[in-house]
């Protein structure tokens, strides 16, 4: 039996890796949108100090609290932390749920606790509030935007154990149903919350929509291969083939 520290310990380890890699491909995909975003907002704060107040020159005149080249260097620091933080959850989330997946694997049980957290906590609040990148949203609505997508994210979760529930208990009447009653419970969820939450869109319709997007697809790439590398890795980890049984001669 492995104890609940080995456990975690491969986690951290893991979700180090995972969450280091996944800061790579945010700085080759990510950082170039993020740039032309930057340039966009600074252009357009020129365009306002041409025609502003001397209080709005000031204001202007003020450089960021950390540079851009400080930023890029501190991308692989917080995905880093948050790839460790990511895998401790996800060995507890492992330890506490193994013995309710219906698998004999460890390996599957992994991936398929992987495919749940993306799916919960990434795919469900980015299809509803997906990212922007700098220079879009009001920051008066800042506080207004991070309650709901916290509240998606715990909607996204909820939806996704409707989903399992709902499985489980059409699986006896076969696999097609099985497999049919995960997905209604998973979208019907899903829906009436879309349906409930409000809309926010605060993108201006001067904003180029093909950086924009490739911003969110940059985002979304980025947590993809942190949940892509944490449920393989996670797996490897703790794959155990079972022990084969002597066959009586």
């Amino acid at each position: 039996m492995r104890t609940f520290g080995s456990l975690l310990v491969r986690g951290l380890i893991v979700g180090l890796f995972a969450g280091l890699l996944a800061g790579t491909f945010a700085y080759v995909m990510g950082e170039p949108r993020v740039d032309a975003a930057i340039a966009i907002e600074e252009s357009g704060a020129a365009h306002a100090h041409d025609h502003g107040t001397a209080d709005e020159h000031a204001a202007d005149d003020e450089k960021p609290l950390v540079s851009r080249d400080g930023q890029r260097a501190g991308l692989f620091l917080a995905t880093g932390l948050y790839g460790v933080a990511l895998g401790g959850m996800f060995a507890v989330a492992f330890t506490l749920l193994r013995r309710k997946l219906r698998t004999t694997n460890d390996a599957y049980a992994a991936l398929g606790l992987a495919a749940a957290g993306f799916v919960g906590i990434v795919l469900v609040p980015f299809f509803k509030y997906p990212p922007n990148p700098p220079a879009v949203g009001d920051p008066d609505t800042i506080t207004r935007r991070t309650v709901t997508y916290l509240l998606t994210l715990v909607i996204g979760l909820l939806a996704v154990w409707a989903g399992v529930a709902l499985s489980r208990w059409a699986a006896r009447y076969g696999e097609v149903a099985r497999l049919g009653g995960g997905v209604v419970g998973l979208v019907a969820v899903v829906v009436a919350a879309y349906l409930i939450l409000p809309r926010i869109n605060e993108v201006p319709e001067t904003f180029p929509a093909t950086l924009l997007w490739q911003f969110r697809f940059a985002s979304l790439g980025t947590q993809a291969t942190l949940w892509l590398l944490l449920g393989f890795g996670y797996a490897a980890a703790v794959d155990r083939q079972p022990a084969r049984q002597k066959v009586a001669a």
